[in-house]
């Protein structure tokens, strides 16, 4: 079915291409599948693994609990882009208009079959392999709804952008506990206490990425960017504080899954690694420095979740 809406960075040969070829487009620019799969699964094998850990439990979850878990997280994060697609669409018409949407690839009509099918394919996996966990499924869609939704306060939000942030990536830790889930509610266990720690880390690090992809010099400047709202200079030092505060709170979490010295140092070599990018910026101002504040956060990110959970799960397993 071929799409009607166009602009100047419309592609004839894209739009009136097969559906299926338009999604592969569409993911590629909006959801890569490959890295984004990556990134959840490491996201959600380190929530387990902590869980498991905090615990004292030995070895992992069933294999099924686990690849039928990612299959449904990493879905999710499919609909927290679909979502913003429909909430987005009035700024992307205006001011994004190289987005797929905007450009008529792909349709609101056909995200909306897409992320119905997806919702479809969550609470059948879910019924068929653990219903136990349908509870919190349930409350990230609902929480997921209210997103789409601005909370019914989407003007105040706009106005209000440290409130924006704060509400939108709520979605991670409600996707977080979702994850851990799999190993302490399909156990029949309490959540551990240390689990608060690491979904505050998970809250931070949205924080982290979200305001590091959105540092840019002047020339660069796009559409509601940090360094547009604060300017570049207080942004980066913004990045920088958020980095030290999620810095406590990963050490906290390492603390109480009983990692010892050796985690508190990883933690701060990963922290003074990941801040360079930011002094650098902050000494001289370019577009390639903020590129590498942008892969900083994603590295930070990705070497939290490794050092909190995946790692020592890893370890545990070989020496098992």
């Amino acid at each position: 079915m071929q799409t009607t809406t166009h602009n100047e960075f419309s592609k004839a040969e894209e739009n009136s291409a097969p559906l299926f070829k338009r999604f592969f487009i569409y993911q590629k620019e909006r959801f890569p599948l490959l890295g984004h799969g990556l990134l959840v699964t490491a996201f959600s094998f380190s929530a387990m693994s902590y869980s498991r850990i905090c615990r004292g439990a030995t070895g992992f979850v069933e294999t099924k609990f686990f690849l039928t878990g990612i299959a449904t997280t990493v879905t999710l994060f499919l609909l927290v882009r679909i979502f913003d697609e429909f909430k987005d669409r009035e700024d992307d018409a205006r001011y994004r208009r190289q987005l797929p949407v905007p450009r008529g690839l792909v349709s609101l009509r056909e995200l909306a079959w897409l992320g119905a099918l997806t919702v479809l394919f969550q609470i059948v996996i879910n019924a068929l392999f653990f219903p136990k966990m349908f509870l919190l499924y349930a409350l990230v869609i609902a929480y997921l709804c209210l997103m789409g939704k601005e909370f019914f306060v989407g003007e105040w939000l706009k106005k209000h952008p440290f409130w924006y942030v704060v509400s939108h990536m709520l979605i991670i830790p409600l996707v977080d506990m979702y994850a851990s889930g799999l190993d302490w509610l399909m156990a029949g266990a309490e959540a551990p206490k240390g689990l608060l720690f690491f979904f505050a880390v998970s809250f931070m690090n949205g924080i982290v990425l979200e305001i590091g992809r959105k540092i840019r010099t002047p020339e660069n400047e796009e559409f509601n960017t940090y360094s547009t709202m604060m300017g570049a200079a207080r942004a980066t030092r913004l990045w920088l504080l958020i980095l030290f505060i999620t810095l406590g709170f990963a050490i906290t979490a390492c603390y109480y899954a009983g990692y010892g010295a050796w985690g508190f140092a990883i933690l701060s070599a990963i922290f003074i690694v990941c801040s360079i990018p930011g002094w650098l910026f902050l000494a001289k101002e370019n577009k390639t420095r903020s590129r590498f504040i942008e892969y900083a956060s994603a590295l930070w990110t990705i070497g939290m979740y490794f050092s909190l959970g995946a790692i020592p799960m890893l370890k545990q397993l070989v020496n098992a």
